[in-house]
């Protein structure tokens, strides 16, 4: 990794910035999408089973939507405290949330041993849980985006993106194995639990490792430099009303990719397809592992060839990706090679370049004395209609069309090209802001330190 332009001292606390925003992701994501993989695969049995086997599903998937729900409340509460009291402090409160909410849903007692309650009882836990991520995202990505040299910026900001795919891959990865080493009994029964109690002594490596590192750069600069903002969330809508809302734009694609191709896609394999639960975890899996190793191939293009030019190309391409993707799967699913195929080119590669850029693209966006509660908004806010609910809107579109996935396919190239005219209005207004900023520095002799250097043209 190179760190030039860094003291020693700040190269040595910069490695232990990317240590432990990663690891730490990868905690709070695992936690996360452990509940997506096995809501997707059987909560509607465990909790929902009074219910038609679709209509259950829907319902799991419904109190997989709930954590999106929540999860703007988290980054409105701790990109607020972020924005004011600092980076470091939120994360290590976001982890215990966080993994404290996954071991109590791997002690939920079912529907058929307390009722009602069963259900009411996950849908509390998986509130938490959103919460939690809510506040998460943008606390790992500027401790590395902030800490970092200004030209590798693109670079460092997509490590902590890592933690989503590594997350996703943990998840499935645990699920898969006791899958396959377990009765169908025995993983129903108690298998599926282990995966959750397992969190607690990620969240102790987890916290420990986040208690080590140094506050940021530009928090500490904007302390004392800027003026301090009441209400974070608050003045950046007041200051940057049009990029929040191109931000949210651009955002569309990533969420909606993600949740079609690594959670939907579990279900469409196993109800419409008749593919075995291990096999369509295992495909999902060899995706995250490519994707792993593409995000930050991707951050570092970006540095070279323009975040937000990299970024709307790939959106578009993301988009139009599902219908050759889905044609294999509707077609081939019985051949496994191209099976993997057809989500490790589009999930591993190309959705690896617009999720690696975005940490970058939008925290640019916005300054240091607001960024926290500007980019978690934009990420969360806009994750309720592009994640939350894309598992059931995939569901419906594939069920409308008596499980071919034409419709799917048609709702994500809309969903792409929104995001790649997003992210030409966002690279617009930098260019707009930039040019402002420039004239003012022209009549001012004093530089404002912690200002957003802009989005790259696009």
């Amino acid at each position: 990794m190179q760190t030039e332009n860094l003291t020693p001292e700040q190269q040595k606390n910069l490695r232990r910035v990317v240590a432990s925003s990663i690891i730490g992701a990868v905690i709070e994501w695992y936690d996360f999408f452990l509940y997506g993989v096995v809501a997707g695969l059987f909560f509607n049995q465990l909790y929902f089973p009074s219910f038609d086997p679709r209509i259950g599903t829907m319902l799991a998937f419904a109190t997989f939507a709930v954590g999106f729900v929540a999860r703007p409340l988290g980054g409105i509460i701790f990109g607020h405290f972020g924005d004011k009291l600092g980076r470091k402090k939120m994360l290590i409160l976001t982890l215990e949330i966080m993994g404290i909410a996954t071991v109590c849903i791997g002690l939920i007692p079912t529907y058929d041993t307390i009722g009602i309650w069963a259900p009411i009882l996950l849908i509390i836990c998986r509130l938490a849980q959103g919460i939690g991520l809510g506040g998460e995202w943008g606390g790992a990505v500027l401790m590395s985006y902030e800490s970092a040299p200004a030209h590798k910026r693109g670079f460092y900001a997509s490590l902590p993106q890592i933690g989503m795919s590594l997350g996703l891959l943990l998840a499935s990865g645990i699920v898969g194995f006791f899958s396959a080493t377990l009765s169908n009994e025995a993983f129903l029964s108690w298998g599926w639990r282990v995966a959750f109690l397992l969190s607690a002594v990620l969240l102790a490596v987890g916290g420990y490792m986040r208690s080590t590192v140094q506050e940021t750069k530009d928090f500490s600069e904007a302390k004392k430099s800027l003026p301090e903002a009441k209400y974070p969330l608050l003045d950046a809508f007041k200051r940057y009303p049009k990029m929040m809302i191109a931000c949210m734009g651009a955002r569309f694609i990533d969420g909606v990719s993600f949740n079609v191709f690594g959670v939907y896609s579990l279900t469409y394999l196993t109800q419409q397809h008749g593919i075995d639960r291990s096999a369509a975890l295992t495909a999902v899996m060899i995706s995250s592992v490519i994707m792993s190793l593409f995000i930050p191939f991707w951050g570092n293009m970006a540095d070279k060839v323009g975040k937000a030019k990299l970024y709307g190309i790939c959106a578009l391409i993301l988009g139009f990706s599902s219908f050759p993707a889905f044609w294999v799967l509707h077609n081939y699913a019985n051949n496994y090679f191209l099976v993997v195929v057809a989500l490790g080119l589009p999930f591993g590669i190309v959705h690896a370049a617009v999720f690696g850029t975005m940490s970058s693209v939008f925290s640019e966006s916005f300054d240091a004395s607001v960024r926290y509660s500007g980019i978690s908004f934009v990420y969360q806010f806009t994750a309720i209609f592009a994640s939350g609910m894309t598992p059931m809107v995939a569901a419906v579109l594939t069920g409308m069309a008596d499980g071919a996935p034409w419709f799917l396919c048609a709702y994500m190239a809309v969903v792409g090209t929104i995001s790649a005219l997003s992210t030409w209005w966002l690279s617009k207004l930098a260019r707009e802001n930039r040019a402002n900023k420039a004239m003012k520095e022209a009549t001012v002799s004093s530089t404002v330190i912690g200002a957003p250097a802009g989005a790259d043209g696009f």
